[in-house]
C-alpha cells in the first residue's frame, strides 16, 4: 500500500521563498571590515539571491557546477548560500584560513567553475589565481576602488540581472553544497550534501531537543560559513524567519559582546576558544556588557570543560555542548538534558552536560570494539569504551573523488568517525579521544581529553592540550601543555598536586609545559601534531 502524501521535494527554493515572502520584514546584521554594521530584511535578501541566481545561470553553467566562496560570514555570502543551490550549481565553501597550495588543490579537485571572493582577502586570491583556472572571478567590494583586474564586481553584476528567477527543476537528493575536511591526516576530503540532507540536518538542529531556535530569536553565528554550512545555523534561521547576526572577521571577545547587547542576540554557536574569550572578557568587567538577552550558547568542535559551563550558567547563559563532523554536515549530537534526570544531583548534571550528547533527531550511534578483531557492538554503559560510528540521512557514505578512503565506512554503512567513545545508559555520547590522540602507556589508555578538561578546570588556567610522547619503558607518556589566564601563576607542582585528586598516579602528566599559546587548526581545534612534534624533538 502506498500512501496519499504529495511528493514534494526538499530542496532551498522552498526555504528561499519562504523567507522572501513570509519573514520579509525581519532584519539581517552583517559586520562590514570598517567595523560598520550593514543592515537588510530577508525581503532584500530574498530579491538579491533571485539576482545572483540569473546572473550566475547567464554565465553557462551547467547543472552541477561548482561555485566557490572565499568569504567572511556575511550577507552576501548569506546570498550564495541559496542562490548557487537554488540555481542547480553546487556552492563550494573555501576555508580563507589555508594557505595557497591548500587552496590550490581544493579549487583543482573541486572542479570550481566561478569564485566569489571578498576584496579584503584579494591578496590571498592574487597568490591562488594564477595556479588554477576558474572561468569567472567576482569580487565584493566593501570600499570604493577599481575593481581588480580579471575580475567583476559583486553588485554591478547581479544588479544587470532581475530579481525574478524561474527555478530550475532540482531533484532533492542532487548536490546543494560541499566542504573539505580539515586535512589533519593527509588531504583534505570532500563532502557533498544534498538539497534534502541540509534540509533535514537544519531541522534536526533547530528542534527543542537541541537549540530550539524560533521566529523571535536574533541568532549570531560565529561559527565560519565556510566550513560545514556554518552548522545549519544560516538555512535553519531563514526556514523560521529569525535575525541573523553574521560578525563578519571581528571574532575578538570584546567586539563579540558589543554585538551582543547592541543586537540583543539570544542564541549564537561558536567554537570552546571563543566562548573562553568571550567570558574572560565579560568577567574582567562585568557591569560594562549586557548580555541579558543572551539565552542559548552552542559550542562544537572540540570538547568543552565542565568548568567552562558552570560559569556561564552563573551568569543565566546555558551552554550547549555539540559534536559533529565534515561527514556529518556538522551537528550530529547534542548536550540537552532530559526531563527525567532533572532531578540528578548538579554534579551528575554537569557530567552528562560535558559530554558530546544525545544523537539528534534521525542520526543513530553505536560504539565498535577497537580490537580490530570481531568489530563487535558494545554496551552503551558508560564503562565499555571503541570506536563511535555514526548513520543518517545527513551522514556522509563516500568521499568526493576519494576510492582511496572507502575504509572510512563499515561494510554494513555506518561511518567510522575515528573518534574512540563510551555511550552511557540514557544514550549520552561521551567522547573518549580522537583514535589518533589515545595515549597507550603501559598497555593502558589513557583520554587526552579527560585530562585537558579536568586541567582547564583549574581556576588559573585559559587553555590545555595533552599529548602523548614516545618513553623508553612505558611506550607513550602524557605531556600537557597549558596557557594560563592572564595575570595569573601557576607552578607545575601545584597543577600537578591538583590533577592527582582525579586521577591514578599512572594518569599524571609527566610534564606540563607552560606556553603563551597553543597551536590550532584553521578551524580552531588544537593542533597536535605540532604538539607531539615540539615535544618529541631532541
Amino acid at each position: 500500500m502506498e500512501s496519499t502524501m504529495m511528493d514534494f521535494p526538499l530542496v532551498l527554493p522552498h526555504i528561499l521563498e519562504r523567507a522572501g515572502h513570509l519573514y520579509g520584514d525581519v532584519e539581517l546584521v552583517s559586520v562590514k571590515p570598517d567595523h560598520s554594521l550593514h543592515r537588510y530584511s530577508y525581503k532584500d535578501f530574498y530579491a538579491r539571491s533571485r539576482r545572483l541566481a540569473n546572473a550566475l545561470s547567464a554565465l553557462g553553467l551547467e547543472p552541477g557546477d561548482r561555485v566557490a566562496t572565499l568569504m567572511w560570514n556575511h550577507h552576501v555570502h548569506l546570498e550564495s548560500y541559496f542562490a548557487v543551490p537554488s540555481a542547480g550549481f553546487v556552492l563550494h565553501t573555501l576555508n580563507l584560513r589555508l594557505g595557497p597550495s591548500d587552496l590550490v588543490y581544493l579549487i583543482q579537485h573541486a572542479e570550481d567553475k566561478v569564485v566569489i571572493v571578498d576584496d579584503i582577502l584579494w591578496p590571498l586570491w592574487e597568490k591562488v589565481a594564477p595556479l588554477v583556472s576558474v572561468n569567472t572571478v567576482v569580487v565584493v567590494q566593501w570600499t570604493p576602488g577599481p575593481v581588480p583586474e580579471g575580475a567583476v564586481s559583486y553588485e554591478a553584476w547581479i544588479h544587470r540581472y532581475h530579481e525574478q528567477f524561474d527555478y530550475p527543476q532540482i531533484a532533492e537528493t542532487a548536490a546543494a553544497g560541499m566542504c573539505y575536511t580539515s586535512g589533519t591526516t593527509g588531504r583534505p576530503k570532500g563532502v557533498v550534501y544534498s538539497h534534502r540532507s541540509l534540509i533535514l540536518q537544519a531541522l534536526s538542529v533547530g528542534l527543542g531537543a537541541t537549540l530550539a531556535i524560533r521566529q523571535q530569536d536574533a541568532v549570531c553565528s560565529i561559527v565560519p560559513m565556510f566550513h560545514i554550512n556554518a552548522w545549519g545555523i544560516p538555512v535553519l534561521c531563514a526556514m523560521v524567519g529569525a535575525k541573523q547576526i553574521l560578525p563578519g572577521p571581528y571574532l575578538a571577545p570584546a567586539s563579540l559582546l558589543s554585538l551582543f547587547m547592541s543586537e540583543k542576540v539570544t542564541k549564537a554557536v561558536g567554537i570552546p576558544t571563543i566562548w573562553m574569550g568571550v567570558l574572560q572578557e565579560y568577567e574582567k568587567d562585568p557591569d560594562k556588557w549586557d548580555i541579558s538577552s543572551l539565552e542559548i550558547i552552542g559550542s562544537g568542535g572540540a570538547p568543552v570543560p565542565e568548568a567552562l559551563i558552570q560559569a556561564y550558567d552563573r551568569y543565566g547563559v546555558k551552554l550547549l555542548q555539540g559534536f559533529g563532523m565534515t561527514e556529518t554536515a556538522a551537528v550530529a549530537s547534542f548536550a540537552t538534558l532530559k526531563s527525567t534526570l532533572e532531578d540528578e544531583t548538579p554534579a551528575a548534571q554537569y557530567a552528562y552536560r560535558a559530554k558530546a550528547g544525545l544523537p539528534i533527531p534521525l542520526v543513530e550511534a553505536r560504539i565498535m570494539s577497537l580490537d580490530g578483531g570481531s568489530g563487535a557492538e558494545l554496551p552503551h554503559d558508560d564503562r565499555a569504551v571503541g570506536e563511535l560510528q555514526l548513520r543518517g540521512p545527513f551522514v556522509a557514505q563516500s568521499y568526493y573523488n576519494r576510492p582511496d578512503a572507502e575504509a572510512s565506512w563499515t561494510a554494513d554503512g555506518w561511518f567510522r568517525t575515528g573518534d574512540v567513545a563510551a555511550i552511557d545508559t540514557e544514550g549520552y555520547i561521551r567522547i573518549v579521544d580522537r583514535t589518533k590522540d589515545l595515549i597507550k602507556s603501559g598497555g593502558e589508555w589513557i583520554s587526552s581529553v579527560d585530562l585537558e578538561n579536568a586541567i582547564m578546570a583549574h581556576p588559573h588556567v585559559q587553555e590545555a592540550a595533552v599529548v602523548g610522547v614516545p618513553h623508553p619503558k612505558w611506550q607513550e607518556r602524557p605531556v600537557a601543555a597549558v596557557v594560563l589566564k592572564e595575570g595569573r601563576i601557576l607552578s607545575e607542582s601545584d597543577l600537578g598536586i591538583f590533577l592527582a585528586e582525579k586521577f591514578p598516579k599512572w594518569w599524571l602528566p609527566d610534564r606540563i609545559v607552560f606556553v603563551e599559546e597553543l597551536p590550532k587548526t584553521t578551524t580552531g581545534k588544537f593542533l597536535k601534531s605540532a604538539l607531539r612534534d615540539r615535544f618529541t624533538s631532541p
